[in-house]
């Protein structure tokens, strides 16, 4: 069964046509993220990208197929990518082995039906299927746990266990998680990448880009700007996370996840 569409063409439980409009403003690919994951992808020549947004971490020296379901995510990839195609993990119109390699970037938590869609992309690709995501049990590291607990209970509701991401891809023997440092001045800007740079979430563009506010209501949102604001005016966010304004990496819930066929 097709997974139901929003409007747009967005496949999962979030509306991109809705909260997607900026997103490549706020969502820049970070270049220590980018290194990780092509070091993940390894002597690959083709790849397929799927979830593929706006074209985030896209490797340019590869032929790279993208697939993207959501008409407003797919408008704005720059034009120096190839234009994506229209389907979802679930159902890819491409051969067996067509692929080197794959690569699904903060989408896993929005599929329909994850197995269904690993499996999909595996029929497709000969080499690594390499995901980023986050560890849903890694999420409340975030200082966001103290002034928005319902933001991470929403996000951690969606996004897979390891246990369950790691049978998707074959089981322990054929796929491993690696933790992925954030960096201080990440430019990708998911909310962990704000930890040292709290003002910054304050910006609703910046909660727009992030799928998990979509899912809370106005309420959460105004007490948590009420609430942040204040203890940055008064000293009190420093005064229990100022020495994240100088740490230079964050070791929240962001993983790679990779399965070897």
């Amino acid at each position: 069964m097709t997974p139901s569409r929003h409007t747009d063409g967005s496949a999962g439980d979030a509306n991109y046509g809705t909260i997607g409009a900026n997103y490549a403003r706020y969502r820049r690919p970070d270049a220590h993220i980018a290194a990780r994951i092509r070091d993940a992808i390894g002597d690959a020549r083709t790849l397929l990208n799927v979830g593929a947004g706006a074209g985030s971490y896209e490797p340019t020296d590869l032929s790279v197929t993208a697939v993207e379901p959501s008409a407003t995510m797919r408008a704005q990839r720059p034009t120096d990518l190839t234009p994506a195609i229209d389907a979802v993990a679930e159902h890819l119109p491409f051969d067996d082995g067509a692929f080197d390699a794959a690569l699904a970037t903060f989408t896993v938590h929005q599929w329909p039906d994850l197995e269904a869609g690993l499996a999909e992309v595996r029929r497709v690709t000969r080499g690594p299927i390499v995901v980023l995501t986050a560890d849903p049990a890694r999420l409340t590291r975030f200082w966001l746990n103290e002034y928005a607990p319902e933001v991470l209970a929403a996000e951690g509701g969606r996004y897979p266990s390891m246990a369950r991401l790691l049978a998707a891809l074959g089981g322990e023997a054929r796929a491993s998680v690696l933790p992925v440092p954030i960096p201080l001045d990440c430019t990708d800007g998911f909310g962990e990448a704000y930890y040292g740079r709290p003002e910054a979430l304050l910006d609703p563009g910046a909660r727009l880009a992030n799928s998990a506010w979509s899912f809370v209501g106005d309420d959460v949102e105004q007490r948590f700007v009420e609430r942040l604001s204040a203890d940055l005016a008064d000293g009190s966010w420093d005064a229990r996370h100022g020495a994240l304004r100088a740490a230079p990496e964050f070791e929240g819930s962001l993983v790679l996840a990779v399965g070897r066929p």
